[in-house]
């Protein structure tokens, strides 16, 4: 009896120890079996303008300083975003952390509402504490669905509050074709967004050098170790140059991908939607990164004026001549070979009439490769220049017969 009694207190600790284990579990509604595997990908013409055998239902190759598109299939077609949604959750945690409103040290109280989301989880408990940072971890490595609510009820109160923000974003940055629902993915109506809008939302998100902390992460952990994070983007691991960016799998959506790369100093986004699987997705990604760093590179070019040819004349003025400036650089894509081929052509007019303010754009300095416009440098007004009064002509007057 004794016995019985003693193998049922080991028992009941061993459950207990067995859930509390479950407890930090961390869960994954993506296929990671293979995260171990190289990515396989058909060898394929790369050369510009053939086929790339892309397989999934959308896909678009952007280069993000430039916007310029370098491969589109479909891109324009509407269809359910995944996880891939949390990359403008994403991106509003780093705008809010950049100015001030966050920090990565805060700490964040998980709601009953954030706990209950299912999918993707780290299996947060409601009252349990996580810094802005580990969360961050969570839901960039691990595709947290109760992380981001988390991370979005910090920011805005409430997701529902959060994800019309998210929306607010979408539109100031053109997304015309995308509506969220929620923050996180989850299969719902009317959730929907393009390859090309969520390209858009990438090339914003990896301007904060920040993200590149988390998105590039291949493992980590949580909870002092207890809860192990493992990247669901194989890219990471198996990609030179790879920087992210964000998975995504539903029913509904199929298997996405948004990929960043940098290889010097050429960077690129590939975004794959409605792949039929997982493999798929990274094969097809992988096709369009390598196609883009073939044939395509990006260069930072400065302006290579001088002074003089700067100088304007000024009518009606309180000084004759203005100085404008072209400060700054511009990003230009060009295709491979073709860096040797930069002109810089300064477009000014002969004369301005005042007011001019300090800043106010005169002209530009138009960068063309070979015959083709591809960027150019604004050249602003050095000095203000007033509107020329009665007084200041009586005293240009007065100094000219006191030098005769």
């Amino acid at each position: 009896m004794r016995l019985l009694r003693v193998l049922s207190l080991i028992l009941c600790f061993s459950l207990l120890f067995s859930l509390g284990t479950m407890a930090k579990t961390v869960t994954v509604d993506e296929d990671i079996s293979d995260v171990d595997e190289p990515i396989e990908c058909d060898a394929v013409d790369l050369s510009v303008g053939k086929d790339l055998q892309i397989s999934a239902k959308s896909a678009i190759l952007m280069e993000p300083h430039t916007g310029e598109i370098l491969y589109d299939k479909n891109s324009s077609e509407k269809s359910a975003p995944a996880s891939i949604t949390k990359i403008m959750s994403l991106l509003l945690v780093m705008e809010a952390i950049e100015r001030k409103e966050l920090s990565l040290n805060e700490v964040v109280t998980a709601s009953e509402y954030a706990c209950s989301m299912g999918g993707s989880q780290i299996w947060l408990e409601e009252g349990e504490t996580m810094t802005v940072d580990e969360l961050l971890k969570a839901t960039a490595i691990a595709s947290a669905n109760d992380a981001t609510v988390a991370l979005g009820e910090k920011i805005s109160g409430s997701e529902e509050c959060f994800v019309a923000l998210m929306n607010k974003r979408a539109k100031e940055l053109s997304m015309n074709s995308t509506t969220f629902k929620n923050c996180t993915g989850l299969d719902t109506d009317g959730h929907i967004t393009t390859a090309y809008d969520v390209a858009i939302m990438s090339a914003e998100l990896i301007k904060h050098s920040l993200i590149k902390n988390y998105s590039t992460v291949w493992m980590d952990s949580l909870r002092n170790g207890e809860s192990e994070l493992v990247n669901t983007n194989k890219l990471v691991r198996f990609y030179e140059g790879a920087t992210g960016l964000k998975t995504g799998t539903t029913s509904k959506a199929g298997s996405c991908l948004s990929a960043t790369a940098k290889r010097n100093n050429t960077e690129l986004v590939a975004v794959v939607m409605g792949a039929s699987t997982s493999k798929d997705r990274f094969s097809d990604a992988k096709k369009l990164l390598d196609f883009g760093f073939s044939n395509y590179e990006t260069q930072e070019i400065s302006s290579a004026t001088k002074p003089k040819e700067l100088t304007v004349s000024v009518e009606n003025g309180d000084k004759k001549t203005l100085l404008g400036v072209a400060k700054g650089s511009v990003t230009v894509l060009l295709s491979k070979g073709e860096s040797g081929k930069i002109t810089q052509k300064v477009n000014l007019k002969e004369s301005y009439t005042a007011p001019i303010k300090k800043g106010d754009v005169l002209g530009s300095v138009d960068i063309y490769c070979k015959e083709e416009q591809v960027g150019k440098i604004d050249i602003t007004a050095s000095e203000n220049a007033e509107k020329l009064k009665f007084s200041t002509v009586l005293m240009w007057i007065f100094k000219d017969l006191f030098v005769l």
